[in-house]
């Protein structure tokens, strides 16, 4: 007859680490400012705690973009940072138009964030067990 022990100690190991999804879509801003280039060139790079998630696409001459990219982590914990960096896309530097952050809680929200340098980022972020 076979041990059980390996399962059962399989099974408290699975149970002894609680993860859950954190899901960031649905970025879009409103009165990006302008510069000496012209109008904005948007983009949002997207973090959880020193993860990066990732970065959006570079939205074109658009003061009020929308992103359609979705950002997934899935070791992602109730309180830790989200953040959210807003650049302007220039031939030399980028420029950061604002960071928005917050401690994420299990739920689906929606936040808006007024940009430093002017503009407004809004969200919606879910964290949820699986």
């Amino acid at each position: 007859m076979a041990s059980s022990l390996p399962l059962l100690l399989l099974v408290l190991c699975g149970l002894g680490v609680a993860q859950s999804r954190l899901k960031v879509y649905n970025m879009r801003a409103t009165c990006l400012p302008s510069d000496l280039l012209g109008i904005t060139d948007g983009y949002v790079k997207v973090f959880c705690g020193s993860a990066s998630l990732g970065t959006t696409a570079v939205r074109k001459d658009n003061a009020n973009p929308w992103w359609e990219e979705e950002f997934s982590y899935f070791k992602a914990q109730q309180n830790d940072v989200l953040r959210l960096e807003v650049h302007d896309s220039d031939i030399f530097f980028d420029d950061l138009l604002g960071v928005c952050q917050r401690q994420i809680k299990y739920g689906t929200y929606e936040h808006e964030c007024y940009l430093e340098k002017g503009g407004t980022l809004r969200y919606t972020y879910s964290l949820s067990s699986h």
